[in-house]
């Protein structure tokens, strides 16, 4: 497809995943991530969220997320990145858009054009319900708008508002971007763990840096199916995962591709011998940079014992141990879990920015 837009030739075209960076595509590639990189550091103020582009290319070879790339170029320069993704279960009922413009690019109509191109791509594919993300400073005005769920709020006239609202979506959710600077006061940790031992008699931590061992697979893709549907994800639709061994593997292999390492700190339940509790922090690939906090998660039949503050002291200690020189954490969280903000304030992590759902249903 090629537009015009005041006298310059804007294309946007599909790209497809490289299989290296250093292949034509794999440079393109790279170019996208520094696009990615460099609007997420204006919007948020901070590069905690950066990926390398061997990170991303890793997320992007997922064959258990599979995703579409289109770049939009200006005189031979990337000026936006859209990506479209979808689950591969069976009746997942909705795409996930992602849409990026370069600062100088926008209010010209590249936004809605790379809009148009994703939507239709997934209309293609049978899947009319549409999600999004967006990232937000902290709100600072009056003027904000909230999700039905009531909890969180975004400025009204950020310009992802004004697009998505301008482009018939609905914000549904909103979490919370926290972060926490290493190294953390022992003692608090220790404080925390102590108190978080004394309600889990029956339960004890296992840990592990790297692969999962063969020993937890199993019980290990029981839980990252039931993080497919436990987690608070208020009118944001989703099929649930389909989880086992074989998948495991795979994200074992995705972290090894993009240089990262996985701590892992899990709940193991004594009398049945299982795990019933994870949380996982990723290392990523430059050394000294931050690291991200990615899934905590208990089964509900074995909450209600500060389970969730075990897990995260046990891995935050684990991080500080394996890797000294990581100097913060960054973590997501539904603005409506209180249980799990709780136990993030409690070791000190402080709210940095928020993140918007959108949906649009045709």
């Amino acid at each position: 497809m090629t537009i015009q837009f005041h006298l310059e030739e804007t294309s946007i075209d599909e790209l497809a995943i490289p299989s290296t960076l250093d292949s034509v595509d794999g440079r393109a590639f790279v170019e996208m991530t520094e696009l990615r990189n460099t609007i997420e550091r204006e919007v948020l103020g901070t590069g905690d969220t950066e990926s390398t582009p061997r990170e991303l290319l890793s997320a992007f070879s997922d064959r258990f997320a599979p995703k579409r790339l289109f770049l939009a170029r200006a005189n031979g320069r990337i000026i936006a990145r859209g990506v479209y993704e979808w689950q591969p279960e069976e009746d997942a009922p909705a795409a996930f858009l992602e849409l990026q413009v370069v600062k100088g690019a926008r209010g010209r109509g590249v936004g809605a054009a790379m809009l148009d191109v994703l939507e239709a791509a997934a209309v293609s594919d049978g899947l009319t319900v549409f999600q999004a993300w967006s990232s937000h400073v902290l709100p600072v005005s009056a003027d904000v708008l909230s999700p039905p769920t009531g909890f969180g709020a975004i400025e009204r006239n950020s310009p992802a508002a004004r697009f998505a609202l301008a482009h018939g979506y609905r914000l549904e959710q909103v979490d919370r971007i926290s972060r926490i600077d290493l190294p953390i006061d022992r003692a608090l940790l220790e404080q925390r763990r102590r108190d978080a031992q004394a309600h889990a008699a029956d339960y004890a931590v296992v840990q592990w840096v790297g692969r999962c061992p063969d020993e937890w697979l199993a019980d290990m893709a029981r839980m990252h199916q039931r993080m497919s549907t436990d987690a608070p994800a208020a009118a944001i639709e989703f099929a649930e995962e389909q989880w086992d061994e074989t998948r495991m593997r795979n994200l074992d292999d995705r972290n090894e591709a993009g240089g990262r390492v996985n701590l892992t700190s899990a709940a193991l339940h004594i009398p049945s011998h299982r795990l019933v509790g994870y949380s996982d922090i990723a290392l990523p690939e430059q050394e000294g940079s931050p690291a991200i906090q990615e899934d905590t998660l208990v089964l509900k039949e074995h909450r209600g014992h500060r389970l969730g503050m075990l897990l995260k002291v046990a891995n935050l200690e684990q991080l500080m141990a394996v890797s000294p020189k990581t100097p913060r954490i960054t973590t997501f969280n539904a603005e409506e879990n209180r249980p799990m903000l709780n136990v993030n304030e409690a070791v000190g992590f402080v709210a940095t920015g928020c993140e918007a759902a959108w949906k649009k249903t045709l």
